[in-house]
């Protein structure tokens, strides 16, 4: 059974499949909507069913929000013919994914466990990404992983990716115990819709835990690149210090730009790391120093944990448009 989609205010139309999510169905033809973990856990897809009915699959919806019309589109299956709400539809086609080999130019342990990858593509190659869109690593068997760029899109033919070890990890330990400069990887992109919405000019939080700030680098540095001149608060939450893998980088870029500010806070802070800054959950940091988050943007990438909870006391506590909320959300595969 097939389906009609209709995406308000375009007016773009989409068939669907009764078999297959909204978000697939958009992809499949050409269309990009915001989404990032596709599963269901980071609620960046998150949007309203203005007419007919959808299966929501595994969606982790409340009853609240079913009643509002609302649909997670990664899991939304079409029951009808549809009318949905979706303000940054685009077309796919402004920036082609590609498949392309890679040559792994440099590994630096920027951390205990977390390493910075430099990917060189092939001297004909560039790869146009918006800032905040991520790869995937092809491997073995129609597996992949999924990992943030970390630069701006300027050097489109140098790609840089941090990578955290996950214990049994089936790429990530291969990273860090046998792979080495010069191997080869195959990589398919760029993907996702985490990337700056900014239109109305609104002052922006952008909130990170652990490697999630890899998107958040390369926003940064593509806003400073563009001269973006509205006021951008980063809050970086880690675990120890030494989980603050790049910190001298925010601080530079604070002490650099007058619209730029910067607050890393540690959970669980080392004795011997004579930590005298922010402590206690990243999210909670701007719940306290922004009360009103009424007339802000927020842009989060960590856990899945982190962007729910962030999400919901946002919007709950601080009065944030839960449209202006704008999430990636990292997951981690084991063997």
């Amino acid at each position: 059974m097939r389906y009609q989609v209709t995406v308000q205010p375009s007016g773009r139309q989409f068939a669907a499949e009764a078999d297959e999510s909204l978000l697939d169905a958009a992809l499949r033809q050409g269309l990009s909507m915001p989404y990032g973990c596709k599963d269901g856990a980071c609620g960046a897809c998150k949007g309203q069913v203005l007419e007919g009915s959808v299966d929501h699959g595994k969606a982790q919806l409340s009853d609240a929000d079913k009643a509002a019309g609302l649909a997670l589109y990664c899991c939304a299956k079409p029951t009808a013919d549809l009318v949905i709400e979706c303000k940054q539809l685009r077309s796919a086609h402004d920036i082609p994914v590609k498949t392309l080999p890679a040559r792994i130019e440099k590994l630096d342990k920027l951390a205990p466990d977390v390493i910075d990858m430099h990917l060189r593509l092939p001297a004909s190659e560039h790869l146009q990404f918006l800032a905040g869109q991520y790869i995937d690593i092809l491997l073995k068997e129609g597996r992949k992983r999924s990992f943030s760029l970390a630069n701006a899109p300027g050097e489109d033919n140098l790609l840089q990716l941090h990578i955290r070890h996950v214990p049994g990890g089936f790429f990530t330990e291969q990273v860090f115990t046998t792979m080495k400069v010069k191997d080869i990887v195959r990589f398919s992109g760029p993907h996702g819709g985490f990337h700056l919405h900014n239109d109305a000019a609104k002052p922006v939080i952008l909130l990170a835990g652990g490697t999630g700030f890899a998107p958040i680098k390369s926003i940064v540095e593509q806003a400073i690149a563009d001269g973006y001149p509205h006021p951008m608060h980063i809050y970086w939450g880690a675990k120890t210090r030494v989980d603050l893998y790049q910190n001298a980088l925010p601080e530079h870029w604070a002490a650099s730009h007058a619209n730029i500010h910067y607050v890393p806070v540690l959970s669980e802070p080392a004795a011997d790391d004579q930590w005298t800054g922010r402590t206690g959950f990243v999210h909670q940091a701007v719940v306290s120093d922004f009360p009103d988050l009424s007339g802000y943007q927020v842009y989060a990438c960590g856990s899945p944990v982190m962007i729910d909870i962030a999400r919901k006391d946002f919007v709950a506590q601080c009065a944030l448009p839960e449209e202006e909320f704008f999430a990636d959300a990292f997951t981690f595969s084991a063997t």
